[in-house]
């Protein structure tokens, strides 16, 4: 995934909008996580690539600083965090929970680590039992 829009450093295009970093995970793994952020109020805008590989949580800006948890990757970007946007921040995107259908305006990144982490258990046990 890679963002198209406003080089960085530019201003955002509309009032409200704000620069965001970008974490990135397998599709199992973020779908866990997109369900048990839902449950807890805890989502932000989810994106999905083309293929349906990997899906992309909208985090703070700053976030890639910080993030170090295998099997995920965090980069900064310069996509931003609208609140009505027809039109993903990242190209080659579609969106799996847009602003609009969104709790918060980006999903906080402690949260995002201990859906993630409950999704692998989840992933983890259900894969035993097979």
């Amino acid at each position: 995934m890679t963002a198209n829009g406003p080089a960085c450093g530019a201003p955002a295009p509309g009032a409200g909008e704000e620069p965001c970093d970008l974490v990135t995970v397998p599709a199992r793994q973020g779908l866990e996580a997109v369900d048990i952020l839902r449950l807890r109020d805890g989502l932000g805008p989810v994106l999905h690539d083309g293929a349906g590989d990997t899906l992309g949580f909208l985090v703070p800006p700053g976030t890639a600083a910080g993030w170090d948890l295998p099997g995920s990757a965090c980069t900064p970007t310069c996509a931003r965090s609208p609140r009505r946007a027809a039109e993903p921040p990242v190209t080659g995107t579609g969106w799996l929970v847009p602003p609009w259908g969104a709790y918060r305006r980006t999903t906080e990144p402690g949260r995002l680590r201990a859906a993630l982490g409950e999704a692998a258990r989840t992933i983890e046990a259900v894969d035993r039992c097979r």
